[in-house]
C-alpha cells in the first residue's frame, strides 16, 4: 500500500481535479437537469465503470501501450471533442437548445444513460492522461508491496472522490431545474454560455498534442 501522506496528497489532486469543469460533469449535469436526479446518478454509474476500466489498464499496462500509439490517442481524443461539439451545436443553432435548459425530454431507459455515461468515460482522453503522469508518481517499485496493488489502491481512491462529488453535483443540479423552470431570460443567458463553453472546450482538446 502507499504511505498515507502520498496517499492524501493524491487524493487532494484529485478532489481539485474534479472540481474542474470537464465532459463527464457536463454530461451529468445536463443530464439531471433534463431528466432528473434518478437519470443523473444512473448516468455516473456509467462514468464510474470508465474510471474501472481506466485504473484497471493503467493498472496492467495497458493504457501506456494505447499512449503509445498515436492513433488511439487520437481517436480517444476526436471522438470526446465530436461530441462536445454536437453539444455546443445544439445549443447555439437557430431555434436550439442547451442540455442544461429545462425542458421535455422523452425518457431514456437506465440502459441508455448508464451506456452513455460510460461512453463519455471512456471518450474523455484526460482520464487516461491522469492515470499515465499522475499516478506512477506516488508509486513506490520498492519497500511498500507490489506495484499492482498499489495503482488498485490509487485509482480505488480517485474513483472514490470522482463518484462522491459527481454524485452530489448531480444531486444539486436536479433542483437547479426549479430555479430555471420560471426565468426564461436565464435560460437564453444558460444557454449561450454553456454553449460558448462547450464549444471551447472542445476546441481546446482539438488543440491538445499527445504526451
Amino acid at each position: 500500500m502507499p504511505e498515507l501522506s502520498s496517499l492524501l496528497a493524491f487524493a487532494l489532486i484529485c478532489l481539485g481535479m474534479v472540481l474542474t469543469p470537464g465532459p463527464n460533469m457536463i454530461y451529468l449535469i445536463s443530464r439531471s437537469i433534463c431528466q432528473g436526479r434518478t437519470a443523473g446518478l444512473i448516468s455516473l454509474g456509467g462514468v464510474a465503470l470508465g474510471f474501472v476500466c481506466y485504473m484497471l489498464c493503467a493498472a496492467l499496462g495497458i493504457t501506456a501501450l494505447v499512449m503509445a500509439v498515436p492513433y488511439a490517442y487520437d481517436a480517444l481524443r476526436l471522438g470526446g471533442a465530436l461530441y462536445l461539439l454536437y453539444l455546443a451545436w445544439q445549443a447555439l443553432r437557430p431555434g436550439g437548445r442547451s442540455p442544461f435548459q429545462v425542458r421535455d425530454l422523452p425518457v431514456d431507459s437506465p440502459r441508455k444513460l448508464f451506456s452513455m455515461g460510460l461512453l463519455t468515460s471512456l471518450l474523455n482522453p484526460k482520464i487516461a492522461v491522469m492515470y499515465l503522469s499522475l499516478l506512477p508518481q506516488f508509486i513506490e517499485p520498492t519497500g511498500h508491496g507490489s506495484v499492482l496493488l498499489q495503482s488498485l489502491a490509487l485509482g480505488a481512491t480517485q474513483i472514490v472522490i470522482s463518484v462522491s462529488v459527481n454524485a452530489l453535483i448531480a444531486v444539486m443540479a436536479g433542483s437547479i431545474a426549479v430555479f430555471l423552470a420560471g426565468r426564461p431570460v436565464w435560460q437564453v443567458l444558460q444557454r449561450w454560455l454553456m454553449g460558448t463553453v462547450l464549444a471551447g472546450l472542445a476546441v481546446r482538446m482539438l488543440a491538445e498534442s499527445r504526451r
